[in-house]
């Protein structure tokens, strides 16, 4: 049977793992999934359609699950999906979706969310991502696994991140920042490719070199971005290195905002 306290509020239609701890004065809604070994330190709520997977760690004052920050929310039973094995330090937002886009905000796994972290409906936050102090993610916001957001990193909606990419401290992305780049100012200037952080999660030097070469096609060759494209993919297609390369090749092929530059 799960350990409560005696001052929280926990519905009793909350489904529970009978290894939760809810701590003192916590709020858990009716409609929230808690599964094995997840913590509520005290104070923290989870509301909502709101469904964690096993040992997340939510400490006081988070507010997990809460309705969207948009006024055409209509009370629609949008849901947020988060995965194993993250923590959310004190004073942490996370809303649920809205009918608008999928209806649903998800967070992978292993995520390391900093106090004062927000993330707002609909966004799609990947695994292995750190955000540090007061990073605001706006609605349909996607970042990729193994992301790094500097503190205070401010992100426009419907922005994408990619996987590996880096933010320095208090960083305003208004357009997509691609994978393994790293950028900050404000508004943002990318600044080369993310290489300590490839090299600790094990990308060769000969794979960080392939990439290296393709960020200075695209940011310093003067190049349009599908003339970019097309000489990466006739210089690089034949290497060893095309798997990790293609991560790149493949979000700047994507739609979106235009590219951190």
């Amino acid at each position: 049977m799960a350990t409560i306290h005696s001052t929280a509020l926990v519905d009793s239609g909350a489904q529970l793992h009978s290894s939760v701890e809810i701590g003192a004065f916590c709020i858990v809604g009716p409609h929230v999934k808690l599964g094995e070994g997840c913590r509520l330190m005290p104070f923290a709520q989870v509301i909502g359609h709101t469904t964690l997977g096993a040992e997340n760690v939510i400490h006081s004052h988070a507010v997990i699950g809460n309705i969207p920050q948009d006024k055409k929310y209509a009370q629609e039973q949008t849901r947020l999906e988060i995965g194993d094995r993250n923590t959310f330090r004190e004073c942490c937002t996370v809303n649920i979706g809205t009918a608008q886009d999928a209806g649903v905000t998800r967070i992978g796994s292993d995520n390391w969310i900093m106090a004062y972290v927000h993330i707002a409906h609909d966004c799609s936050v990947g695994s292995h991502v750190i955000m540090a102090n007061s990073v605001q993610l706006a609605g349909h916001v996607k970042v990729g696994d193994w992301a790094i957001l500097g503190g205070i990193t401010g992100v426009h909606q419907f922005v994408r991140i990619g996987a590996h990419a880096m933010t320095g401290a208090g960083t305003t992305l208004i357009q997509d920042l691609p994978p393994y780049v790293m950028a900050t100012g404000n508004p943002a200037a990318a600044h080369g490719v993310n290489s300590e952080g490839l090299r600790r999660r094990g990308f060769s030097e000969e794979q960080i070199a392939t990439l290296r070469r393709a960020y200075k096609t695209v940011y310093k060759t003067g190049l349009t971005l599908a003339e970019a494209l097309t000489r990466i993919a006739e210089e690089e297609a034949s290497t060893d290195c095309a798997a990790a390369l293609q991560p790149f090749t493949e979000f700047l092929a994507a739609p979106g905002r235009g590219i951190v530059r």
